[in-house]
């Protein structure tokens, strides 16, 4: 991988992603290699970022001017506009965009198709470096893939996908977040219901989802291979799980899925 060294990275809109992406930034040690600036229309809210070394500016194309790589993180409904205050100022730089629903043609309409533009779609655990992010690009920027890989990388895992797939990939691992929130939520609940008080019984879900996803990421191949080692005849688990699915467990899990994905496809 291409290593980022003394470069500055730009973040236009720390919003909830923005600040994601600088916490994880932070804490990865980004710092201490690089200069990072982030922008905001109500610079106020974002002032306490000085504090840990970044920039914070409130002029989106003073920012852009002295960037390397520029990050976009506005609303799909700023784009347009975004792209008309920053136009001439792009040539020369990165462009990464985690705009929801912008493709890449999309993006090359508004910025220029002279421009070099990468999408990446992280989710919120960036900002503990536990993010699945997705990245896609076209022919004209195929060699800075390896440099937003770079980047994203320090903040968790990265894949490279089709454009195409960048919607799919937003519900399953943008939204994704939320979703495995609220079934760990849902977990937490029933461990009150239990008899657990409240931080216990959260204590025990998160760390029991963290190690359900840390055997299928050392390996396991599916997820009923591990499924099979805690079920027993007659047992406790089996008769949960068979309950669940009576009342539509995975089946609800994929309606919403496409429901999500559905509805992101009518943002385009």
């Amino acid at each position: 991988m291409k290593k980022i060294e003394n470069k500055t990275i730009a973040i236009i809109g720390a919003g909830n992603l923005g600040l994601a992406i600088i916490h994880g930034l932070v804490a990865s040690g980004f710092l201490t290699r690089n200069k990072l600036i982030a922008t905001k229309r109500k610079i106020a809210s974002i002032a306490f970022l000085s504090e840990q070394g970044v920039q914070v500016e409130a002029s989106n194309i003073e920012t852009v001017k002295t960037a390397d790589i520029v990050i976009l993180c506005v609303q799909p409904g700023q784009l347009s506009d975004l792209a008309l205050e920053l136009d001439g100022f792009l040539n020369g730089k990165l462009l990464i965009s985690t705009v929801t629903g912008a493709n890449l043609e999309k993006l090359h309409h508004l910025f220029g198709s002279e421009n070099s533009i990468v999408r990446a779609m992280p989710n919120t655990a960036i900002a503990v470096q536990q993010s699945m992010t997705c990245i896609s690009s076209n022919a004209t920027a195929n060699e800075y893939v390896e440099t937003t890989e770079t980047i994203f990388s320090v903040l968790g895992e990265t894949i490279n996908i089709e454009d195409e797939l960048m919607q799919a990939a937003t519900v399953l691992g943008a939204s994704g977040i939320a979703f495995w929130l609220r079934l760990i939520r849902a977990t937490t609940q029933g461990g009150i219901e239990l008899g657990f008080d409240a931080p216990e019984a959260k204590r025990i879900a998160v760390q029991t989802c963290l190690g359900a996803a840390s055997l299928l990421a050392s390996g396991i191949p599916h997820p009923e291979a591990e499924i099979d080692k805690v079920t027993t005849p007659k047992g406790c688990t089996i008769a949960g799980l068979n309950e669940m699915e009576h009342m539509g467990l995975s089946s609800a899990v994929i309606k919403g899925l496409v429901v999500s994905f559905n509805k992101i496809n009518e943002l385009k």
